[in-house]
């Protein structure tokens, strides 16, 4: 059994992390700790007053997970300085603060991000589990790794029926094509210039600039990244009048989860 601790983690909050719509493979306990799959290591973790704990029955690397959950960054500071640039932001800093920004990895969030598309976060998990169970390496009795670009790229939309993500199914293969064959070599996308990495992701069909934005930001941690989806240009058109994304710097996409979060949880905002 392997056994992480990390101590004086702050700020941070697990659930908004965790289950604020940039991973799909972690499950909550009744006890407040998640359980979910990162590579091919199922583990448990907790946090309490400042000390984040991750369980495995794997062995664990303490810098995989200390760069998972982004603990070299200082959200203090980054929180702080975007709490300056607008009232409202200071106000979802203060409700969403907790919120970091994932390292996951760069294929797997390429495909569920094209699955989240017209999808809400309690399906795309659904669709994300069955596309594992089916195409992925057995890990327990109950869990699967995510699967790889080679096994996906070999299937057909008919193979994909299982999974039942419908019309993403093409798009999911496609994806898996250009990674697999080196058409698109996500790990380079990470120091390109910003729009040619976008449109680097954008060859592939079904990714739109909405997707791109997601991959570079939850895939790649491209901190300037600021998605738009039907949300986000509600609450800029609303609570940040004549804003545009690329307007909120370098960690955009910090600001833009305080302001996704603050927003769907504050839907009165809007009426």
């Amino acid at each position: 059994m392997g056994k992480l601790v990390f101590e004086n983690i702050h700020p941070f909050d697990l659930t908004q992390t965790l289950d604020c719509g940039q991973s799909f493979r972690w499950v909550e306990n009744e006890d407040g700790s998640f359980t979910g799959v990162v590579k091919d290591i199922v583990a448990n973790v907790s946090y309490n007053n400042g000390t984040l704990t991750i369980e495995s029955d794997s062995a664990l690397d303490k810098d995989m997970w200390r760069d998972y959950f982004d603990l070299e960054l200082d959200y203090k500071k980054i929180k702080d300085d975007l709490s300056k640039m607008h009232p409202v932001l200071s106000e979802a800093s203060a409700y969403a603060g907790g919120i970091r920004i994932l390292n996951q990895e760069p294929f797997e969030a390429l495909i569920t991000f094209i699955i989240s598309q017209n999808n809400n976060i309690s399906r795309i998990k659904g669709i994300v589990e069955r596309l594992c169970e089916n195409f992925g390496e057995k890990i327990d009795d109950t869990h699967y790794a995510f699967p790889t670009a080679d096994r996906l790229s070999k299937l057909s939309p008919d193979d994909l029926a299982p999974i039942r993500a419908g019309f993403r199914h093409r798009y999911i293969i496609d994806a898996a094509q250009k990674v697999a064959s080196g058409e698109i070599d996500l790990e380079v996308l990470r120091e390109k210039e910003y729009f040619d990495a976008q449109k680097e992701l954008m060859k592939i069909t079904g990714v739109g600039v909405k997707v791109a934005d997601c991959v570079l930001l939850y895939g790649l941690h491209r901190l300037e990244s600021f998605p738009l989806d039907v949300w986000m240009k509600r609450a800029l058109s609303v609570l940040f009048e004549g804003y545009k994304g690329d307007e909120f710097g370098t960690y955009g996409g910090i600001a833009q989860q305080y302001i996704f979060h603050y927003s769907r949880m504050h839907k009165e905002l809007f009426d």
